[in-house]
C-alpha cells in the first residue's frame, strides 16, 4: 500500500471534514504523519477544534505547525484565533494580540504573500485606545516603525503600504514627512522592483502540492528547479539589505521550500551547508538533526552530517553518527564498517581501528571489501606492507572464490613488484574459481603477463586462456583459434593501438561474425546486430580476452533484435492529384513564379519519400551556398522540364519573367530596350553566388529590395517558394 497515495489522502481530507471532531481526529493525525508539512491538513484540523471551541487543544496543535509550516494562510488562521480569544480580555488582550502580530511577522513577514498582514496589523495599532499623550506619541512611533518595515518587504501591496505611510506622515507632521519620505523613497523603489522580479519565479510554484519522496516525474522535476532558481534569485540579494536581513529571508525561503521538498536530501544538505559557510555551525547542526530525524533512512545525510561535527572538532558527537550507522546498516552492507574504521584511524589511532576491524571480521555479515579496505590502509597510511599482506592472506582463506578480492590482491603484490606471489596467486585462484566466473582473472592474468613476462609466457597465459574459456562457448574449436584481433588486443599499450580506428572497427566485426556465423538467424537481426559488436578505441579494454566487451548496463538500449528496417515503399503516402505536368496545381502555381535557376534546381532534385526535411535549414542553408546558374545571360534558354506555365501565364522573357505587352498593342523600341536591359540585370544578379559573409549577405538582400526581418532562412533572392511572393528584383 502507498501510504503517499495523493488521491486518497485528499478523499480522506474530505471525509474528516463531514465527521465530528472526535471521529476526524484519528483521520487526521495519520494524515499528518504521512504528510507532515501539509498545510491544509493543519488549517483543517486546528479549525475543527476551533469550531468546536476546544482552544487548548487548538493551541497545542498550532505549537506542533506554525514554524514548521511558514505558510500565510496558517498563520492567518493562528493570528485569527489569537484576536478571537483575547477579544474580551480588554488592554491585556489587546497587548497579547500584539506580541502575536509580532511573533507572526518575524517569521512570515518576508512572504510574498504578508501585505494584508502588515495592513492588518497596522489597522489594529491604531484602533487601540490612548489614554495619556505619552501614549498617543508611542503608538504613533510604533506605527511609523511598522510602516518602515513593511515598505521594506517585496509584497503584492508594497504600493499600497506606501501610500497609506505616505498619508500618515503627512497627517502627523509635514515638515518632518518630507526628510522620511525622501529617506524611505529609494528603498520602497527597490522593494518594488524587487517584487516584479520576485513574482515571476513564484508564479512558477505549485502552492497545493504535497510533500512526497520523489518519483522522478516531470511536474516534481520542474517543482525542484523552480525552488532553486528562487533560492538563487534570493542568495543574490537583490534588494541590496544587510547581510542579517538578506540571511533571514533566504532562511525563510528555505523553510517554505521544505515545505514542499521534504523528502529531498539535496535540498536539506544545502540548506545545512549554506548555514555552515554563512558561519552559523549550531543552525547547520540543527538543520542536519532535523534532516536525519524526517528522513531516517538517508545514509548518505548521516555520512554529511558526521562529516560537520567531525571537522568542527565534534568527536564524540560523529562517533555517535558512526556507530549508529553502523547498528542499522551492519547486516546489510560493509561500507558502514569500512567508513568507520577510517574514522577512528583518523581520530583516535591505528590500535582504535584494528581493534574495530579485529571484531568486524568475525561478524557474518562482514564482506571481502572490510579486508580489502583495512589493508589498503595499513599499506597507504600506516606504510606497513607486512599487516596489509597479512590481512590479504587472512581474507584469502575466506574469499578464495571471490574474483573481486583476487584481483585486489594482485593489484597489491604488483604494488610490491612481487611478480613470484603474483603468478602463485592468479595459479591458486584459477585452480578453484568456475570458467564462468573467471574470466576478470584470466583478462588480468594475460595482462600482468604483457607487463612482467616475456613472449613464451604471454603465449602460453593466452592459450590457456582460451582453453579454459571454451567450455563456455558453444563452438569450442573456434574460441581455441588466433586472431589478428588477439595480436591488437596484446600489442596496445594504454591509448596507443597498432591499427588506426577503421582497422579495429573491422577486426571487431570480423570477430563477431566468425562467432556468429554458425547460429541461424533471419536478415533482420544479422542486420541489427553487426553494429552492436562495432568498437572504437576508446571503448576496447585492454587485455587478451578484450575481444568483445558487454555493453553498458549504465545506459538504457533499445532492443535492436525487435526493430524493422526502414522501408519507404510500406508507407502509404497523401494521395495528391497530379496534373499534366507530372506535379500538382499547387507546385505548378509556385513554379510560375520562380526565376530559371531555382526553377531548374528544383525540378532537378531527387524525389523522397522519406520524412520531410526542416524547410527553415534547408533554406538556410541554400542562402549560404552557392548555386549554379541555369542558364546563361543573354542566351535563349530551352523548355525548363517538368515546369507547365503556358497556359496561365503566357509567353516568358529569356529569364523567366512574364512578358505582357502594353496596352495599345505596340511597344516602342526604347520602352522594350529598357526592360530587356532590367530582365538583363535580374537574371545576372540571381546568377551571381552568394556571398558567405552575412554582413554582405545582408547588403545584398537590401539592394535587392528584401527587408532585414525576410534575411536568413525565410528570405531568397528570387522571393518566397512558399508564400508565392514574387521578390523586387524579378518584376519589370
Amino acid at each position: 500500500m502507498d501510504i503517499y497515495n495523493v488521491e486518497a489522502a485528499e478523499i480522506l481530507a474530505n471525509e474528516a471534514l463531514l465527521l465530528p471532531i472526535a471521529e476526524a481526529a484519528p483521520i487526521y493525525e495519520k494524515l499528518l504523519a504521512t504528510f507532515p508539512t501539509a498545510v491544509k491538513y493543519w488549517k483543517q484540523y486546528v479549525e475543527a477544534y476551533i469550531a468546536a471551541n476546544d482552544e487548548e487543544t487548538a493551541k497545542q496543535i498550532f505549537s506542533r505547525c506554525l514554524l514548521t509550516c511558514p505558510h500565510i494562510n496558517l498563520w492567518r488562521c493562528y493570528i485569527n484565533f489569537i484576536k478571537r480569544v483575547n477579544s474580551k480580555r480588554g488592554s491585556d488582550g489587546q497587548e497579547e494580540t500584539k506580541k502575536a502580530f509580532d511573533f507572526m511577522l518575524n517569521y512570515v513577514g518576508n512572504d510574498v504573500a504578508s501585505g494584508p498582514v502588515w495592513m492588518e496589523y497596522i489597522a489594529f495599532l491604531k484602533s487601540m485606545p490612548v489614554v495619556t499623550p505619552q501614549d498617543e506619541s508611542r503608538r504613533m512611533t510604533t506605527i511609523r516603525k511598522v510602516y518602515q518595515k513593511a515598505i521594506l518587504v517585496p509584497t503584492s501591496h508594497v504600493e499600497q503600504l506606501w501610500k497609506d505611510y505616505d498619508n500618515f506622515e503627512n497627517s502627523v507632521s509635514r515638515t518632518l514627512a518630507k526628510g522620511l519620505l525622501s529617506e524611505y523613497q529609494p528603498k520602497f523603489n527597490s522593494a518594488r522592483a524587487v517584487y516584479r522580479e520576485r513574482k515571476k519565479y513564484i508564479d512558477d510554484i505549485d502552492w497545493s502540492m504535497l510533500a512526497i519522496p520523489s518519483t522522478g516525474s516531470y511536474k516534481e522535476e520542474q517543482q525542484c528547479m523552480a525552488w532553486k532558481r528562487l533560492l538563487t534569485f534570493e542568495k543574490g540579494n537583490p534588494q541590496r539589505i544587510d547581510a542579517a536581513a538578506a540571511n533571514r529571508r533566504i532562511t525563510f525561503t528555505y523553510e517554505q521550500c521544505l515545505m514542499y521538498l521534504y523528502h529531498h536530501p539535496d535540498v536539506w544538505y544545502d540548506y545545512a551547508t549554506w548555514h555552515a559557510k554563512n558561519g552559523s555551525t549550531d543552525s547547520a547542526i540543527k538543520i542536519f538533526q532535523r534532516a536525519v530525524k524526517a528522513l531516517p533512512g538517508s545514509e548518505v545525510l548521516k555520512y554529511a552530517f558526521a562529516e560537520l561535527e567531525e571537522s568542527i572538532g565534534a568527536i564524540q558527537p560523529a562517533k555517535t553518527i558512526y556507530e549508529s550507522l553502523v547498528a542499522e546498516n551492519a547486516s546489510m552492507t560493509s561500507l558502514a564498517h569500512i567508513q568507520f574504521i577510517r574514522f577512528l584511524r583518523r581520530t583516535e589511532g591505528i590500535e582504535a581501528a584494528r581493534k574495530y576491524f579485529l571484531e568486524a571480521r568475525k561478524l557474518p555479515s562482514c564482506t571481502y571489501h572490510v579486508y580489502v579496505a583495512y589493508a589498503t590502509m595499513s599499506f597507504c597510511l600506516d606504510k606497513d606492507a607486512k599487516v596489509a599482506q597479512n590481512v590479504f592472506e587472512a581474507g584469502l582463506k575466506k574469499f578464495m572464490q571471490e574474483p573481486g578480492y583476487v584481483l585486489e590482491y594482485a593489484d597489491f603484490l604488483c604494488r610490491l613488484n612481487d611478480d613470484r606471489n603474483v603468478r602463485a596467486l592468479f595459479e591458486r585462484a584459477l585452480s578453484l574459481l568456475p570458467p564462468e566466473e573467471s574470466v576478470e582473472v584470466w583478462k588480468r592474468f594475460a595482462q600482468f603477463e604483457q607487463i612482467y613476462g616475456d613472449l613464451s609466457s604471454m603465449l602460453k597465459v593466452e592459450q590457456r586462456r582460451k582453453e579454459a574459456l571454451s567450455k563456455t562457448s558453444e563452438d569450442a574449436l573456434l574460441s581455441l583459434e588466433n586472431t589478428l584481433y588477439d595480436v591488437v588486443s596484446r600489442y596496445n599499450y594504454m591509448d596507443l593501438w597498432p591499427c588506426s580506428s577503421k582497422e579495429l572497427d573491422y577486426l571487431s566485426r570480423q570477430e563477431w561474425l566468425a562467432k556468429n556465423m554458425s547460429k541461424k538467424s533471419d536478415k533482420s537481426v544479422m542486420l541489427t546486430s553487426v553494429v552492436g559488436p562495432t568498437l572504437d578505441k576508446g571503448n576496447v579494454g585492454v587485455g587478451a580476452n578484450a575481444k568483445l566487451l558487454p555493453l553498458s548496463t549504465r545506459v538504457v538500449r533499445p532492443e535492436t533484435s525487435r526493430m524493422i528496417i526502414y522501408d519507404p515503399r510500406q508507407i502509404k503516402g497523401p494521395v495528391i492529384t497530379a496534373t499534366s505536368s507530372g506535379y500538382t496545381k499547387e507546385v505548378d502555381d509556385i513554379f510560375k513564379m520562380l526565376s530559371p535557376p531555382i526553377m531548374s534546381f528544383i525540378t532537378n532534385l531527387p524525389a523522397i519519400e522519406g520524412p520531410s526535411p526542416d524547410i527553415d535549414i534547408v533554406l538556410g542553408v541554400l542562402l549560404q551556398s552557392t548555386l549554379p546558374a541555369g542558364h546563361d545571360v543573354g542566351k535563349p534558354s530551352g523548355p525548363v522540364p517538368g515546369a507547365t506555365t503556358t497556359d496561365l501565364s503566357g509567353p516568358r522573357n529569356q529569364n523567366g519573367s512574364v512578358h505582357r505587352p502594353p496596352r495599345d498593342g505596340q511597344p516602342t523600341k526604347r520602352k522594350a530596350i529598357e526592360r530587356q536591359e532590367e530582365e538583363d540585370a535580374a537574371a545576372a544578379a540571381q546568377n551571381r553566388a552568394m556571398p558567405r559573409d552575412i554582413f554582405r549577405l545582408r547588403q545584398i538582400q537590401r539592394s535587392r529590395g528584401v527587408a532585414p526581418a525576410q534575411s536568413g532562412s525565410a528570405a531568397m533572392s528570387s522571393g518566397s517558394m512558399f508564400s508565392g511572393e514574387q521578390s523586387a528584383n524579378s518584376s519589370s
